[in-house]
């Protein structure tokens, strides 16, 4: 086999190989809620010299309870993701009980909560959550879709 053969076979192997490693498992979380269940989004104050609002924002707890039973003594990364939909984007912003790393992420995003190996077959949490949303916020209810997934090691 020719050097340009191989070198495209291992490149081939490396892009399955990296795909399936990119491949998240998406964890059961229906058992977590916030606090309180339906929250209202409040027009930000207007600072001094702004002329329009700046946004929306919101507050609230959420109760966090993670499916993990199928991955215990398996090490991964466990990331929280907000779909993007057709609506303003949004941003969260939220401390935890130290479970679960403290984070930020906007619409479309997904980010780190948790790495490590798995030890118990729920990962509980508890955090507090700051929803910010720019100006053209429309809605007067809108589900966040917020999910995790595992990308086992």
């Amino acid at each position: 086999m020719s050097l340009r053969k191989r070198l495209a076979t291992v490149a081939v192997c490396g892009l399955m190989a990296a795909s399936a490693w990119a491949n998240p498992h998406r964890l059961d979380d229906s058992l977590s809620h916030t606090v309180p269940p339906n929250v209202q989004m409040q027009w930000l104050p207007l600072t001094p010299g702004q002329s329009f609002a700046g946004g929306m924002e919101a507050w609230l707890r959420v109760n966090i309870r993670i499916d993990t039973r199928n991955w215990v003594g398996r090490s991964g990364r466990v990331y929280m993701v907000l779909p993007r939909d057709q609506a303003s984007n949004v941003e969260a912003v939220w401390t935890t009980q130290g479970r679960l790393q403290p984070g930020r992420l906007v619409s479309g995003e997904r980010t780190l909560v948790f790495a490590g190996q798995i030890s118990s077959p729920t990962l509980e949490d508890q955090f507090q959550v700051r929803l910010r949303s720019n100006p053209d916020w429309q809605s007067n209810t809108r589900r966040l879709n917020f999910h995790f997934e595992l990308d086992v090691d």
